[in-house]
This record gives structure tokens, sequence and C-alpha cells, in this order.
């Protein structure tokens, strides 16, 4: 009988020690494969491309120049009548010009202008289009139009339709000018000023229902 409950004792005690070991293992979900995580998708996101500023010589209104051509000195004021916002591709664009010189130095001889001329050159960022035909003011009276101070020139062209991938166009001007060589003589002496203009090109805006 003593022999029994010393078996018995043993072998409760073996359960035991089986039971605290079986406690002390890693548990059964720890032994199990990792589940296998999504990858992280990094979304490609295209840069903004934003368009150079366009270049806009009357954007306060008008704009003055002031040139040289030999012993002549232009100062030349250009606006518009037409709001820049109106400047669009098919409108008609009026531009207007003021000019009046002086000589140096100043013996007393007369400086006249011949003729005055306009070349509209419609472009954009990528490429310059065929230019407009070009507008000229040629002087009906002989030597020409008087231009020196306190005398001066007026005059107003149009910029007529350019395409509508045109951003802005390039006004370039031409001035023809006779100087006397001396006062009351009849000789002159021929001068050309040259000058550029750059307006913008008023953009439609984008409509909300474009996709």
């Amino acid at each position: 009988m003593r022999r029994f409950k010393v078996r018995l004792a043993a072998a409760a005690t073996a359960v035991s020690a089986v039971a605290l070991l079986a406690g002390c293992g890693p548990s059964p979900w720890a032994l199990q494969s990792p589940s296998p995580t999504a990858p992280t998708v990094v979304e490609e996101t295209t840069p903004v491309v934003v368009p150079p500023p366009v270049e806009n010589d009357l954007s306060s209104g008008s704009t003055e120049r002031r040139l040289t051509a030999g012993a002549v000195t232009a100062r030349v004021n250009y606006w518009s009548e037409l709001r820049m916002d109106r400047w669009t591709a098919t409108a008609v664009k009026p531009v207007s010009l003021s000019l009046v010189t002086r000589v140096t130095p100043n013996d007393g001889q007369k400086v006249y202008l011949q003729k005055a001329t306009m070349l509209a050159v419609p472009g954009n960022a990528e490429t310059s289009f065929e230019a407009l035909a070009p507008q000229t003011d040629e002087a009906s009276v002989k030597n020409g139009y008087l231009v020196l101070s306190p005398y001066s020139y007026s005059q107003t062209f149009n910029v007529g339709q350019v395409p509508a991938e045109a951003t802005f166009v390039t006004l370039q001007f031409t001035y023809d000018f006779l100087v006397q060589t001396k006062p009351k003589a009849d000789e002159y002496a021929k001068q050309t000023a040259t000058d550029t203009v750059t307006v913008a090109i008023a953009q439609p805006e984008a409509s909300d229902t474009d996709e």
C-alpha cells in the first residue's frame, strides 16, 4: 500500500513538472509564421509646371522711352486706350504714341519725322509666329513732320488678330528722322531710331466644365 502511494506521488510530481515545462514554453501563436504585410505604395506626383510670367510694358498703363539716333534724342510715350484684360487674341488692339525730339548741339537746326513704322510679331514662350503686316505712317509734307520740341508727333496703330496660342505681341517701332545740317540749310542728315514694346495677350479663363 505504501509503494502504491509512493508511485502515485511520483506520477503526480512528473505530471506537475510536465505542466510546468509546458507553461514556460512559447505560446502556440508565437510559433506561427508572421502574416505578410502589404508593401507601402508611394504615389508618384507630377510636378506642377508654372509658366513664366509674361512681360508687359504697358501693365501700368503706359511706358516712356528715350531713344538716341545720332544728334537726335527722342522721348516717346506709349499707351493703349484698351484695357489690358481686353487685349485678347481676336480683338483689335490700339497702341498710341507721342514723340518729341531734341538735337545736340542745338544750333537752331530743325528735326523732321519722315516715317514711323510698327511691326507686330506675336509669340509665346516656345516660339514666334508670323509677323502681322507692317503699318506705316509716312509724312505727306515736304521733309516730314516737325518734331523738334515743343512740336510733337502723335499716332495710333492697331494690332490685329493674332494666333490663339500667342501669349504676347512684340511691337517693333522704327522712326526715320531728317535733321538739318545747319539752320535754314537745304541739306539734311537722315537718322533712324528703333524701339521694342512687348504687350501681354489676355488669356481666356478656363471653363469649370472643362475636364
